[in-house]
């Protein structure tokens, strides 16, 4: 097994989802990043953060994400948060997006349905759907 499905699988034993994992680098640190979403509407707690920092970090003493040293940072991705793939269209299903298509189209709306590959937002100008296959950057955003 790889480190990313043992994390993915120490995730899920809490009833929670890897949203992403990504190493960054921020202020010359090196950060591996685990985003974590969890199916309840009340979102991801603190307490949940910390059961999952706490158990996957014994893992990464072992097997090392990357060389050199770096910093573990557990969180959910926030309420603005990009969308790389389909299971985080999926998981955006009623929240409000901005969408960029090949087509060269920014739509913004609030996202209905993802069906297979095809995405659905309701829009001001009505429902625009559209291929999975031709976004080219999304991400959701919230109205202050």
């Amino acid at each position: 097994m790889s480190l990313e499905s043992d994390i993915k699988s120490m995730v899920e034993s809490l009833d929670l989802k890897i949203y992403d994992i990504a190493t960054v680098t921020e202020h010359e640190e090196t950060i591996y990043r685990v985003n974590i979403i969890s199916p309840s509407a009340d979102g991801v707690s603190m307490d949940q953060v910390v059961k999952v920092t706490k158990m996957i970090s014994p893992l990464l003493d072992v097997t090392a994400p990357v060389r050199g040293d770096y910093r573990l940072e557990v969180s959910s991705p926030g309420i603005e948060r990009k969308l790389k793939s389909l299971m985080h269209f999926e998981c955006a299903i009623g929240e409000k997006l901005r969408v960029q298509t090949t087509e060269e189209k920014k739509l913004r709306g609030t996202l209905k349905s993802v069906e297979g590959n095809k995405i659905t937002l309701d829009t001001d100008e009505g429902e625009i759907s559209f291929a999975y296959g031709d976004v080219i950057k999304a991400a959701t955003y919230f109205e202050w």
